[in-house]
């Protein structure tokens, strides 16, 4: 039986819980990790996995449990322009450490959760994780996004601290060290799963691309899409280029324009997403328009408009689901919120940290060597988001995935892929990145 399945439910008392937003010196600019090795004689320690190729094993001696707490760090996006992100993956950690606080907690103790803000930027992020590291966390569950998280992952991989990834699904991601993980599925799968649906399901043959070639997550996305697209028969007419921050799109989408596609996949975030859908509608491009899980985020809806309505883009989830987990999530989480999570980060971040608190308490001692290795042996975790098997697939769980569609003011959704589906005898090779 996991820890899920023994705290959620009914929940009689809420017991208080300890947030530590993390603070340090204003850090300005945004690119990636460090910490203290012990194994300097010969290159890094690898392990094998069944699936997966082998990963370095982390060289750090790790934090051990004192007191009568448990210390478990969260990286987040609490402000910044992934500040929607982050306030649902906040929100997400806090609902589980009260749940199994109100159990309990873990061997008697309590969960201290201690928060560390990355302000959106990857610097920033590094340097909460190491500042909640020398606080003594066991372990650090975060971040969103690829760039951010990788950041946080070299500098736990030298310390010996394992990281659960919320939402970051660059590919690579978890290559790094036998210390990470995530909960989310992987641009290489998110790709094919855009295509076959564009291909097979909406009857695309001819689609368009908008990349930002400064986000590698865009760059990759973009990348595994365009393999599936064309090994299922579909042909990328065109691709066009633009950078983060950038409001004006005329110059690209004349041009896609003049390949006549009959879709748009568009591989960015919602910040650029929504005004090419509009600035794509001024110009005549009427298409069907499909992006990734960067598009999650309410904000879609003002930026985007009309323009962006009856487009589909693949995510981990969504509040209108009828799964029967989806739905006491939702009344547990409106009750100790007031409102439903506003985007899939909620329940990501719920379900990375009830995965740590569940490792932790399987581990044969409180300590972090002993978490990773319980993190690893995870089989069937009844998550919210879907179940989740890191065992034997080198940190990334083959995740199920939820397209939806962009309706006035919500989202509905449309087709559900497992990853056998998509996957099955595909070679998980893509660099597609978050």
């Amino acid at each position: 039986m996991t820890l899920i399945q023994r705290f959620t439910g009914q929940i009689a008392a809420v017991a208080a819980l300890g947030i530590l937003i993390g603070c340090g010196s204003p850090e300005t600019g945004g690119a990636k990790p460090n910490g203290t090795a012990t194994n300097t004689s010969k290159g890094p320690e690898t392990t094998p996995d069944a699936t997966a190729a082998a990963r370095p094993v982390s060289p750090g001696a790790g934090n051990k449990a004192g007191g009568n707490t448990l210390l478990i760090g969260m990286v987040a996006s609490v402000n910044g322009e992934l500040k929607p992100w982050g306030d649902d993956c906040v929100k997400g950690g806090q609902l589980a450490v009260e749940e199994v606080n109100a159990k309990g907690g873990i061997d008697g103790k309590k969960i201290d959760l201690r928060i560390g803000d990355s302000n959106s930027k990857p610097e920033q992020g590094k340097s909460a994780a190491e500042k909640l590291i020398s606080d003594g966390v066991l372990g650090i569950v975060g971040e969103v996004a690829s760039g951010i998280t990788i950041q946080i992952a070299g500098s736990a991989f030298e310390k010996g601290i394992p990281v659960i990834a919320v939402g970051a699904t660059r590919t690579d991601l978890t290559a790094k060290g036998n210390n990470i993980f995530r909960v989310c599925y992987t641009d290489a799968f998110q790709g094919p799963v855009m295509a076959t649906f564009a291909y097979k399901d909406l009857g695309l043959r001819k689609v368009a691309m908008m990349t930002d070639k400064k986000q590698p997550y865009s760059t990759g996305l973009s990348d595994s899409f365009r393999k599936k697209f064309a090994e299922l028969g579909g042909e990328i007419v065109d691709e066009q280029f633009y950078e983060s921050g950038q409001t004006t799109f005329s110059g690209q989408l004349t041009n896609l324009k003049a390949k006549n596609p009959d879709g748009l996949f568009m591989s960015g975030y919602f910040t650029e997403v929504g005004p090419i859908a509009r600035q794509a509608k001024d110009a005549g491009l009427n298409v069907k328009m499909l992006g990734g899980d960067g598009w999650d985020s309410s904000d879609l809806f003002t930026s985007g408009g009309e323009a962006i309505q009856g487009g589909y883009y693949c995510n981990h989830y969504s509040n209108k689901e009828q799964r029967p987990e989806v739905k006491d999530f939702i009344t547990r989480w409106t009750a100790k919120f007031g409102k439903e999570p506003a985007t899939a980060m909620g329940a990501l971040g719920y379900d990375a940290t009830m995965l740590m608190l569940d490792a932790l308490k399987r581990a044969k001692t409180k300590d972090s060597k002993a978490l990773i290795d319980a993190i690893a042996d995870t089989t069937d975790f009844p998550g919210i988001s879907g179940k989740v098997t890191l065992k034997g697939n080198g940190g990334d769980p083959p995740k199920r995935a939820l397209i939806v569609q962009v309706g006035k003011g919500e989202l509905i959704p449309a087709k559900a892929y497992e990853w056998d589906e998509v996957m099955k005898g595909a070679a998980a090779g893509s660099t597609g990145q978050k």
